[in-house]
């Protein structure tokens, strides 16, 4: 992680804004600005990258992929009608 200051912060006081902000949304820092301006500190952070896993509902299931399902169940899932969600937008 990095941590940049712009003015004095001890110690102590920069572990507490990394505390605070990683309790509060629950993930991981990047990097952490701090700049000090008398009893203000200005804080712009970033996180590190959450990786996550597509669910879609399909034949009534919720997936992330369907490489284990038997043959009757992915011929199920091709046969389905797919909607073009793309078009009839351009006039609103």
């Amino acid at each position: 992680m990095s941590i940049q200051i712009t003015g004095n912060a001890p110690l102590q006081e920069q572990q507490a804004y990394i505390g605070y902000l990683e309790n509060k949304y629950n993930r991981k820092l990047k990097s952490l600005d701090i700049n000090i301006d008398g009893e203000f500190a200005d804080l712009h952070y970033e996180f590190e990258h959450v990786p996550f896993e597509r669910i879609r509902r399909i034949t009534g299931y919720l997936v992330g992929t369907m490489d284990q399902w038997n043959d009757a169940k992915s011929a199920e899932e091709a046969d389905r009608v797919k909607h073009d969600v793309s078009t009839g937008f351009e006039q609103l």
